[in-house]
């Protein structure tokens, strides 16, 4: 996290034409996040069998081990949008400096923030993305968890259900939940088995994945074994 901002502006410097068509700042944190870059984002999907299939794939010796598939419970009034204002104003946090972001006060009032610096410094980035937003910040939504659902602009959002959970200005998520946000979990054994159950309706690192370094990867392991010989 102290290093958020620069982690942005380097990957924007060095492949500043991959980023061209992303209007807004959380377009862009979902490229990054696609890319491997650390990120205030957490991947989610919205097919549970994508999830499954998280919770199984592995390399081979921690198949034994125990996968989880955890739930997340929102509501659908709770979930935002990829142009949505308060989406907005937690994603442009990463435009702070570690030193801004330190100023951040999320006690304060909606006029009393708005009149700080580091408001005035988070406002010039939103505006860069809408123009016409309008200086009332709410601190409140600073420091929430949004559930968000991002424009399916790259095949493998598309064909894992992505969505994503955006955490604001120093926000964490209990292992239980809050309010807002339930959480459950499943307990996954028998992992090879899934595997092969979900490989039957084409649910597999291929799907998942569709790239053809990861379709060759996923032949390569299926025809691992040598051919029976009669």
């Amino acid at each position: 996290m102290p290093n958020e901002d620069r982690l942005c502006k380097e990957l924007l410097i060095a492949h500043y034409d991959e980023f061209q068509g992303d209007q807004y700042c959380f377009d862009r944190l979902v490229r990054m996040q696609h890319y491997g870059l650390p990120t205030r984002l957490l991947d989610i999907s919205s097919n549970p069998l994508v999830a499954l299939f998280f919770a199984c794939y592995c390399p081979p010796e921690f198949m034994e081990v125990e996968g989880e598939v955890i739930i997340f419970r929102i509501s659908s009034d709770a979930v935002k949008y990829y142009d949505s204002d308060t989406v907005s104003c937690i994603a442009n946090l990463s435009n702070l400096t570690y030193p801004q972001k330190n100023e951040i006060n999320l006690t304060q009032n909606v006029e009393a923030f708005n009149e700080t610096g580091v408001a005035g410094k988070l406002l010039h980035h939103i505006k860069s993305e809408k123009g016409f937003f309008e200086p009332k910040i709410a601190p409140d939504d600073l420091g929430s968890i949004v559930c968000v659902k991002a424009k399916r602009t790259n095949t493998r959002i598309k064909s894992q259900a992505g969505a994503f959970l955006l955490f604001g200005h120093e926000a964490t998520l209990p292992e239980f939940g809050q309010e807002g946000i339930e959480i459950a979990r499943v307990t996954v054994i028998e992992k090879q088995h899934i595997l092969d159950q979900l490989d039957a309706i084409n649910i597999n690192a291929t799907s998942v994945y569709p790239s053809i370094d990861q379709t060759a990867v996923h032949l390569r392991e299926r025809y691992r074994q040598p051919a029976a010989v009669e």
